[in-house]
């Protein structure tokens, strides 16, 4: 691949990365659909790791098989993009540093959602998006290397 047409795919990636963000946003802090638009009287917050996801999966029945993908998965599949834009838009990439911003990126909406009052902190949502941040890696990397193996034998057959 020429180095032109890398730039226009890292160029590409962060177009994407940036379209996601504010898709993000939106979600997370504005969304009428997920409750996203009253702020609470008090503070709302769990710092006790695996809790909510244990209610949920105990409470399944109650709560209706919608709620639960929406908040276990949900919270995976929702943070799996930004492991694979920020792969794909950095020229240093790594599992730790994958790891490390998707935590932190996680840990800062967590922050944002207690102190607006706009949904709660929790504990629990930090590792499903830290979760999900790494399997958008392991996809970033799963399509580098067919990537790369289609560039080498496409560069093999000239």
């Amino acid at each position: 691949m020429s180095a032109r047409k890398a730039k226009i795919i890292r160029a590409l990636g962060k177009v994407l990365f940036l379209l996601y963000v504010i898709f993000l946003i939106y979600f997370l802090f504005v969304a009428e659909w997920y409750g996203r638009t009253e702020v609470a009287e008090e503070y709302r917050y769990n710092l006790e790791l695996f809790r909510e996801i244990r209610r949920f999966l105990t409470y399944r029945e109650e709560l209706g098989t919608f709620a639960v993908f929406a908040n276990l998965l949900g919270n995976i599949l929702i943070f799996a993009p930004y492991g694979f834009f920020i792969s794909m838009a950095s020229r240093s990439r790594g599992f730790f540093k994958t790891l490390l911003c998707s935590m932190l990126l996680s840990l800062g909406v967590e922050i944002v959602q207690l102190f607006t009052r706009v949904g709660s902190f929790d504990v629990d949502d930090i590792l499903l998006n830290t979760i999900g941040g790494v399997l958008g890696y392991i996809v970033f990397v799963i399509c580098n290397w067919i990537r790369r193996k289609h560039h080498v034998r496409n560069r093999k057959k000239r």
